[in-house]
């Protein structure tokens, strides 16, 4: 088992935190949330007082972070000069590509490894261990970062090198954001076109038309598995994070010069969404402006 420092306990990262420590690894928590450490705390964490006194000493640092800055930051301030040489780091945030690799070249010439690790699966899966990982790394930096994301995960998934793991995660989400908008307008057409929703779900899903939008996460109440739909579309992945996902996926394929309008008008539609909405109600809720 190792010791592992933890810095980001929010929705997320709280989850994860609380599998590691059920799984037997000594964690070091660390949030400027005083409620959230308090959580932590009576998952099983120990307490840090700070992100270096979390780090320090450890065998591994799990960063859980909103955005690139944040990570960058914690790396510069609290990682590097605190974390021993040879320190595994893993950023399971959802960051931007260029920036997911300078952090990584970064811990190279600090003597440290570092794979970036961002997650698909939502606050359920985060509380349950059952994330998917898409880790992005050298093959070392992979194969000691894999007992570490099991403890948290049903999958983990070597995507390649350094950034790897953010690319396959925001392409991923680009197709969910534009699979789920797709669903929602088919739904609320076939509504007003007559249909009953559970006959309509019962012909879809075992159809073409079939998708995890639709057969896992349906966005109507009261059809198919339960979903954030059948809860006030509470809870879930936020319409915020999705459109967060979707502007990081369109500055990726600016960089490289990808033609992506699927996913241009996914972000365009998440962001009226959002502005119109404040941003913490389930993607899925989208449909109610269809």
């Amino acid at each position: 088992m190792a010791t592992i420092a933890f810095i980001g306990l929010g929705n997320m990262g709280g989850g994860m935190a609380a599998n590691l420590a059920k799984a037997g690894h000594a964690v070091r928590a660390f949030d400027l949330s005083a409620e959230a450490l308090d959580r932590a705390d009576e998952a099983g964490c120990g307490r840090a007082a700070s992100a270096a006194e979390a780090i320090a000493g450890a065998d591994a640092v799990v960063t859980m972070l909103p955005a690139g800055q944040h990570v960058a930051s914690v790396y510069e301030n609290d990682v590097f000069g605190n974390a021993a040489p040879g320190t595994l780091l893993i950023d399971c945030s959802t960051i931007d590509v260029a920036t997911a690799r300078s952090n990584a070249a970064a811990a190279v010439e600090q003597g440290l490894v570092a794979v970036d690790a961002p997650v698909s699966g939502g606050i359920a899966a985060a509380n349950a261990g059952t994330l998917t990982f898409m880790v992005g790394g050298s093959d070392d930096g992979f194969a000691r970062a894999e007992p570490i994301l099991s403890a948290m995960g049903k999958a983990v998934i070597h995507a390649g090198d350094s950034g790897a793991g953010q690319a396959a995660k925001i392409c991923n989400n680009m197709i969910l954001g534009a699979t789920m908008v797709a669903t929602c307008e088919a739904l609320a057409m076939a509504r007003k076109l007559g249909l009953d929703p559970q006959s309509f779900y019962d012909i879809a899903s075992v159809s073409s038309g079939q998708s995890w939008s639709l057969t896992s996460y349906c966005p109507l109440p009261g059809v198919g598995p339960q979903s954030p739909a059948d809860n006030g579309y509470q809870g879930g992945f936020a319409a915020a994070l999705m459109l967060k996902d979707l502007r990081l996926a369109m500055e990726a394929a600016e960089s490289v010069g990808a033609n992506v309008p699927m996913g241009t008008r996914a972000r365009e539609l998440y962001e009226d969404y959002v502005a119109n909405d404040d941003g913490h109600h389930d993607f899925s809720g989208i449909i109610e402006t269809l």
